[in-house]
């Protein structure tokens, strides 16, 4: 468990990432994380697509105005959709499988970076599910939560010093007011 400890203390989102394509072995174990997730009654809700086509990442990346850039110098990209007629815990659910995701991928060496697109749009008013749905032909009644990229690290980033974590956030038996 302690590995597991230091792997949540050095993860952080990866935004910039090396021209090396992710081994087809790492890229099927990230995906089965995904299909490890555990869901609200066990619906498993959730569809995933995987984007590896440079000009569909270009693409993609246009999906809002801000903060997608790591969708295009990724290695890989996976949308997160999900049917919310399946469960009321939609949303939960393919954040959590799309966290198992980046977790896995932290284990095997690989960066990752979750951009939202739920409630996300363009400058001009576009949702940027509009354009992730129609751009990798997703259903109409699935709703896309997210799309997570992947690759090698091409940037260092320093582990979280758990000194600095928030406790006072932490409330024991009962909410404290803070002083």
């Amino acid at each position: 468990m302690d590995k597991f400890h230091q792997l949540l203390i050095e993860r952080h989102s990866i935004r910039r990432y090396t021209d090396e394509p992710v081994a087809a072995d790492d890229v099927q174990k990230i995906l089965q994380a995904a299909l490890l997730a555990p869901s609200s009654k066990s619906k498993r809700p959730w569809q995933f697509v995987v984007v590896e086509n440079r000009d569909m990442l270009q693409q993609l990346a246009g999906c809002k105005d801000f903060g997608t850039k790591p969708v295009s110098t990724a290695a890989f990209a996976v949308a997160v959709a999900v049917d919310a007629s399946q469960s009321d815990c939609f949303v939960e659910d393919a954040s959590i499988a799309a966290v198992f995701m980046q977790l896995q991928a932290e284990a095997l060496g690989i960066g990752s970076c979750w951009i939202q697109v739920r409630n996300r749009f363009t400058a001009d008013g576009t949702p940027a599910e509009d354009i992730v749905r129609d751009t990798l032909a997703i259903p109409e009644h699935l709703t896309v939560e997210c799309i997570v990229t992947f690759g090698h690290k091409d940037e260092v980033r320093r582990p979280v010093d758990p000194d600095k974590l928030l406790w006072e956030k932490v409330h024991i038996e009962r909410w404290k007011p803070q002083e």
